[in-house]
C-alpha cells in the first residue's frame, strides 16, 4: 500500500473522509476476499483511524478476527468495528425499531452504526402492526428520541404508523423479509415511498447503515444549530 494515498491495487482508501463529512470511511464487505478485507482494516489501524465494515460474512469475520486484534465482530448484523481510541459522543438518541424479529439483523446494523458514529441507540424490537399494542406500550419512550429508525419487511407499515405518532424525523428501512409477493423487499420499499405520513425519509432495502448515517447527521446538524 502507498501510505500517503491509501492505494492498493484493489482499493483506494479514504483516510480523510471524517475531516470532510464528520464521519469516517465505511467498508462494504461483499465482493472482497478475506485477505483484501484484512489488508484494508490493517491499513486503518496503521494510520490510527477507526473503521466500520458492513455486511461481512461469517467467513470474513472469522478470518479477520483470527488475524487482527481489537476488532468488534457482530455475527447478527455482519458489522465489524475497529476503534482507534475513545469515540466522541453526540448529544442525541436514536430509537431503532423493528416490525418483527426477522428484521433484527438490519436493525442491529443500524444500531451498531449509530453507536459507532457517536449517538446512543435504544432498541425497540418486534413491535410491528400485527400486534400494534406492542408499539403503543413503547410509544412514550420512542417519542423521547431525537430520531427514529423504523425497520420493517412484509408490507412495511411500521414507518408510516410511527411517523403519524411522533414529532421527530423518521428514517424508514425496508427489509427483504416477507413472502413471495414482497419481491425481496420491493413491496415494503414502495409502501414506504408512498407513505401518507409526513416526516419520513426512506433508504434502500436492508440499508441499516444508511439509515444510521442519516440519523447521526440529523443529530449533528441539530447540535450545530444549537451552538449558533
Amino acid at each position: 500500500m502507498d501510505e500517503k494515498t491509501g492505494r492498493y491495487e484493489f482499493a483506494n482508501l479514504d483516510f480523510r473522509r471524517e475531516q470532510r463529512t464528520g464521519m469516517g470511511e465505511t467498508v462494504y464487505c461483499p465482493g472482497k476476499t478475506c485477505a483484501q478485507l484484512a489488508d484494508i482494516i490493517r491499513a486503518f489501524q496503521d494510520v490510527g483511524k477507526s473503521v466500520l465494515c458492513t455486511k461481512a460474512t461469517a467467513e470474513q469475520m472469522t478470518y479477520v478476527g483470527d488475524r487482527i486484534q481489537c476488532l468488534e465482530c457482530d455475527p447478527v448484523s455482519g458489522v465489524i468495528r475497529y476503534s482507534a481510541g475513545a469515540r466522541s459522543r453526540l448529544p442525541g438518541r436514536v430509537a431503532v425499531c423493528t416490525g418483527g424479529t426477522a428484521d433484527i439483523p438490519v436493525a442491529e446494523e443500524a444500531a451498531l452504526t449509530v453507536d459507532f458514529f457517536g449517538a446512543a441507540a435504544d432498541r425497540y424490537y418486534d413491535i410491528g402492526v400485527a400486534g400494534i399494542h406492542r408499539l403503543f406500550s413503547k410509544l412514550e419512550s420512542i417519542r423521547s428520541a431525537d430520531v427514529v429508525i423504523a425497520v420493517a419487511g412484509m408490507e412495511g407499515a411500521l414507518g408510516s404508523v410511527i411517523s403519524g405518532l411522533v414529532s421527530v424525523p423518521v428514517v424508514a428501512v425496508p427489509t427483504s423479509v416477507g413472502y413471495g409477493a414482497s419481491f425481496s423487499g420491493l413491496a415494503p420499499l414502495l409502501s414506504m415511498l408512498n407513505s401518507c405520513a409526513e416526516g419520513m425519509a426512506v433508504v434502500n432495502i436492508d440499508n441499516g447503515f444508511g439509515a444510521a448515517v442519516m440519523a447521526c447527521r440529523i443529530i449533528r446538524s441539530a447540535k450545530r444549530i444549537g451552538e449558533v
